[in-house]
């Protein structure tokens, strides 16, 4: 029988490390918040009052068994002065089959067939809520992307209203192996999930072990000066005196030239590896060269972060 593995998160992040999973013998969960109210999810939203459709879309195509031709025609992105905006053909996919639908959990079974989906993607909730950053300096911020735009040093995240968590998460919490959080953004990815009360209950009481993969940068604002141990002790908060059991941390320098091309154009410094401070904490460090560069970008190494996550998994430890 195959390992069970869910992986909470969000975006990009999620997507990246759900490419390379997909390739190993094992069950995969992944649950996605749905806060998001940027660009073309935050119009499909205004104009449809459904829940955000980016991320879902975006996790179920990085799943997805298709030839490129069929990822490019979804990825293509129509120009911003269009009549139609700045949308993704997936979210309008997407957003027609919930329209059809009525429903996620009706509309991305179809999603399912028509791209040949391996795993399984559950949003966190079928109602449209909005998420809400409290600043340090005690700002409102509004939205998903008012948080990241703020660059305003967080203290608290929360929802603009109560909701129905998705009721198929706490079973499959119950029933995994291994508990992934993902890199991307620890305040408007990871913890959206986190903050949900019966998801960091299934979460507490599950026997399942528990990573997560550190993020490469810092964000600017939310994240300044964060250490992987600051990382990591953020997330404990929510999950209890146990906490996470181990961490993928890359140990490998990134070049200067790509250094300062994040610093100045995106204020972000790489994550600092504070190897003495983990030391002190119970938990794993699964440290090696974590990042490839993608068209000038940092990335997570999809296929080796995977053959990391795996390697753990079936040690047992």
């Amino acid at each position: 029988m195959l390992k069970k593995i869910v992986v909470f998160g969000g975006g990009t992040g999620l997507s990246q490390i759900l490419k390379g999973l997909k390739l190993f013998p094992v069950d995969i969960t992944a649950v996605v918040s749905v806060a998001d109210n940027g660009k073309s999810t935050g119009q499909l939203r205004e104009d449809f009052d459904i829940p955000a459709v980016g991320d879902i879309s975006k996790v179920l195509l990085s799943m997805a068994d298709i030839d490129e031709d069929y990822e490019n025609l979804m990825n293509y992105r129509f120009k911003d002065d269009s009549s139609i905006g700045s949308h993704s053909i997936k979210n309008l996919v997407l957003t027609a089959l919930l329209d059809i639908k009525e429903d996620f959990d009706h509309a991305i079974p179809v999603f399912n067939e028509l791209f040949n989906i391996k795993g399984t993607v559950l949003p966190l909730t079928e109602d449209s809520v909005h998420l809400i950053g409290k600043s340090t300096d005690g700002c409102e911020l509004i939205g998903e992307e008012a948080i990241t735009k703020s660059k305003k040093k967080i203290k608290k995240i929360y929802y603009d209203k109560d909701f129905t968590v998705n009721p198929k998460i706490d079973k499959a919490v119950a029933n995994a192996n291994l508990i992934i959080f993902s890199p991307g953004s620890l305040y408007t990815s990871v913890l959206p999930n986190l903050i949900a009360p019966e998801v960091a209950f299934a979460i507490k009481k599950s026997k399942a072990k528990k990573l997560y993969i550190c993020n490469l940068f810092t964000q600017p604002g939310e994240t300044t000066d964060f250490s992987v141990s600051n990382h990591v002790k953020v997330i404990n908060k929510y999950l209890g005196k146990k906490g996470l059991d181990a961490v993928i941390v890359n140990d490998i320098k990134i070049s200067k030239e790509l250094l300062k091309k994040y610093a100045t154009k995106e204020q972000k410094v790489p994550v600092y590896f504070d190897k003495k401070e983990l030391a002190k904490m119970d938990i794993t460090v699964l440290s090696n060269k974590t990042y490839i560069i993608e068209n000038n970008y940092i990335r997570h190494d999809s296929l080796k972060t995977a053959y990391l996550i795996f390697s753990y998994l079936m040690d047992g430890k």
